[in-house]
């Protein structure tokens, strides 16, 4: 163990040097803590309607989901920038903490209320593990060997996909649904543990200067918007005064949060980012995979349950095709994008059958066949697949890295790192 573990460097100047082994252990850790974030994405989702009989509280089902996505975009955005300020592997391992914290609680939840606020804390933990994780890849892995490790840390994202629901249904159906949440509880203890002995510290020169105004104006635009998109149509109209007033509130909340960060110090999203046309098509299309891969997983399952009568492991299973589709599709783009070196098809042509396919998700009801069911979904995942592909790099042939910069150095830090922009 002494071999492969890292030295305590002083500087955040680039990529550290370690030994291959060295990085396949920080590595491992790395990606155990990404598994525990990706895993309760879609882990909980089969559990759902058992959860609403056992706590009640069915028109609040949502937010089981909804609490841990807000929560989860807040601390994405404050994860990044205190990565940068305090050192990653602080970050990294607070997020294991508070993950395992949310989890522990949710897991002894008797109540729907409880069960909701305790995700916002296992989201808190999430958002901290996706964004610290990608970002500690740049520090220890030099940028010839960094395309392995992080395709590696995609295939995670793809493997919760296939298992998560099946984990879910199988803890449901024959231990407990509460088991979704302490199954977190022992890997989160060894990713601790290997973190505190692997990970390097890298100490961030200078003082650290907090951004307070710009989190609490991007928390209060987050927050207003999650509750008016959850509230509209549900227990408020759509043209009610509280839902219009929550839109509006937001949009002054974020329009404030873009004036303050565009005069900060050391912004928490600095608003260079979004001159690069990359790097705003890549956020464009990462939302759109975002609802539909999240929307769907999230809430099929429930109507296989509800509407067709399935057990939990069995409306995990019903998933597969959506998975197949996925997995199909990435590999069939990856071989033509790494023959021809073009991405532009693919978004927009994925983005095209995603739209399909949420289409052809709505027109279910009681009356559709297995078969038909399974189309949809193989149709949701390969439309969801190929939008993804631009999250390399979209548009013509190019050398350049996926940020825009021609050095290939601006993948080592975070989006809220505070490079200038080349």
């Amino acid at each position: 163990m002494s071999q492969a573990t890292a030295a305590e460097p002083t500087t955040a100047q680039g990529p550290l040097e370690l030994s291959r082994v060295q990085m396949n252990v920080v590595f491992v850790t790395i990606l155990l803590g990404l598994l525990l974030s990706a895993l309760d994405q879609t882990i909980v989702s089969t559990a759902l309607p058992t959860i609403v009989g056992d706590l009640g509280g069915a028109g609040h089902v949502s937010w089981v989901v909804t609490a841990y996505m807000l929560a989860e975009t807040i601390s994405t955005v404050l994860a990044g920038k205190f990565g940068d300020l305090f050192g990653r592997k602080r970050v990294f391992q607070l997020g294991v903490a508070v993950f395992v914290v949310g989890s522990f609680f949710c897991g002894l939840a008797n109540s729907m209320v409880l069960l909701i606020a305790f995700r916002a804390v296992q989201g808190l933990g999430g958002g901290a593990l996706t964004v610290t994780s990608t970002a500690l890849i740049a520090d220890i892995i030099p940028l010839r060997l960094r395309g392995q490790y992080q395709g590696a840390l995609g295939a995670v994202f793809g493997v919760t996909t296939v298992i998560g629901p099946l984990l879910g249904g199988v803890f449901t159906d024959n231990l407990s649904w509460r088991w979704v949440f302490y199954v977190n509880i022992p890997i989160a203890v060894i990713v601790i543990a290997l973190a505190a002995r692997t990970i390097p510290q890298i100490r961030p020169a200078g003082k650290p200067k907090i951004d307070y105004l710009g989190i609490l104006f991007v928390a209060l635009g987050a927050t207003g918007l999650t509750l008016a998109t959850s509230w509209g149509g549900t227990q408020y109209a759509w043209g009610s005064a509280t839902i219009i007033g929550l839109f509006a509130a937001s949009a002054v909340c974020l329009a404030i949060f873009v004036f303050v960060e565009l005069r900060a110090a050391e912004p928490i999203l600095p608003m260079r980012l979004f001159r690069s046309r990359v790097f705003s098509i890549c956020s464009a299309l990462s939302f759109i995979v975002g609802f539909a891969m999240i929307g769907s997983i999230t809430f099929m399952p429930t109507f296989l349950q509800y509407v067709n009568g399935v057990s939990a492991t069995a409306s995990g299973l019903r998933m597969l095709p959506m998975v197949l589709g996925l997995l199909a599709t990435a590999l069939v783009s990856g071989a033509i994008v790494s023959r021809t070196g073009r991405y532009r098809a693919f978004p927009i042509a994925g983005s095209a059958v995603t739209a399909a396919g949420l289409y052809l998700l709505s027109r279910m009801d009681a009356s559709t066949s297995f078969w038909t069911e399974s189309l949809f979904l193989l149709v949701l995942g390969a439309g969801s697949s190929a939008s993804r592909r631009s999250s390399g790099r979209p548009g013509k042939r190019t050398s350049r890295p996926a940020w825009g910069c021609r050095r290939g150095c601006c993948g080592r830090s975070s989006a809220t790192s505070s490079r200038p922009a080349t």
